[in-house]
């Protein structure tokens, strides 16, 4: 996380905005949010990435690969910041390359391509997941969803039969629909950058028709996932959701029968929207706080808007004394 706070209300684009507007904004549940005008989404990885391998004692030649979730505005078209980043990290055997375009749900298949790599290859080696949350838009407020902070993530995952890991991922669920590829945008080609704003196409149909086809995917995903992996709900410790708002957590706990851990209300005070960083800043705050602990299970929720949603079967392994792999 960028060392700089800054607190919703002093948010340059609150002073532009409509009262009803604002007054969303600002009752979203979220305080503060990290902001560094000096720290790009590929920066973010790149300290990520280099921390994660750090704790892990591996070094970045031993990669098997690298897998960036690409950043909602790269810095550059044509370029590959997949590629920069293999090379900042000196990975150069890790196969590479970005996954994308589901919003925060983009963990989903960045862990399902790393399964699949690991499955087809099992010479690979380990793979990294990086990626570096930045708002698209000038603005960090996304009327009237959330507000969005910057922060970066790296995921160092490992086969299940190469030892005790402090996490075991069991299974991953995602489905997608297409009629709301556009729900939120930004215009862009005809724009400056400063002039990039976050639009929603139709409020009401994110509000309401959204709202109810979530709580159906959610619902099916959910029992569907605990159904093949020979769980009820009471053998689940706890369930993790990404930080968009407090309503939407509410809304979540309420369309599903379940309680989200008050970690994920604790970390949307404390920086807002990290993309799809969220749902496992949750997972590690959890785990280093005592509150999941070896031999518990847990469930990691994921929406997006365009409209996209996830649900992630989570074990929880012994603890080392600093960080290692998740498998």
């Amino acid at each position: 996380m960028p060392e700089t706070a800054v607190a919703v209300p002093d948010l340059a684009e609150l002073a532009s905005l409509g009262a009803s507007e604002r007054s969303t904004c600002l009752a979203l549940g979220i305080e503060t949010v990290r902001a560094d005008d000096g720290l790009n989404a590929a920066a973010l990885g790149e300290l990520a990435a280099r921390e994660a391998l750090d704790r892990a004692g591996l070094a970045a030649r031993d990669l098997g690969a690298l897998i960036v979730v690409e950043p909602r505005a790269p810095e550059t078209l044509l370029s590959s910041e997949a590629t920069r980043l293999q090379h900042l990290l000196g990975a150069e055997r890790a196969v590479t390359f970005t996954v994308g375009g589901l919003g925060c749900v983009s963990i989903t298949p960045a862990l399902l391509a790393a399964r699949g790599l690991m499955c087809a290859d099992r010479d690979l080696g380990d793979v990294l997941v990086v990626h570096g949350s930045k708002p698209a838009a000038a603005g960090r407020y996304r009327h009237p969803v959330t507000v969005n902070g910057d922060g970066g993530q790296a995921l160092l995952l490992s086969r299940g039969d190469s030892g005790p890991a402090p996490v075991r991922l069991l299974d991953i669920v995602q489905e997608t629909n297409g009629e709301h590829w556009d729900l939120f945008h930004v215009e862009y080609r005809d724009r400056p950058a400063d002039q990039w704003q976050e639009v929603c196409r139709d409020p009401s149909t994110y509000s309401f028709r959204l709202a109810m086809e979530s709580r159906g995917r959610l619902s099916g995903l959910l029992s569907g996932l605990l159904e093949r992996n020979g769980l009820k709900p009471g053998d689940i410790r706890g369930h993790l959701s990404q930080n968009l708002s407090a309503a939407g957590f509410t809304f979540t706990e309420e369309s599903l029968g379940i309680g989200i851990m008050p970690v994920c209300r604790e970390n949307l005070r404390r920086y807002g929207h990290l993309g799809p960083n969220d749902v496992f800043l949750n997972l590690y705050t959890a785990i280093e706080r005592g509150e999941l602990t070896e031999g518990d299970h847990a469930v990691l929720i994921n929406v997006s808007p365009v409209a996209a949603w996830s649900v992630l079967l989570a074990e929880i392994g012994p603890q080392p004394e600093t960080g290692a792999h998740a498998q």
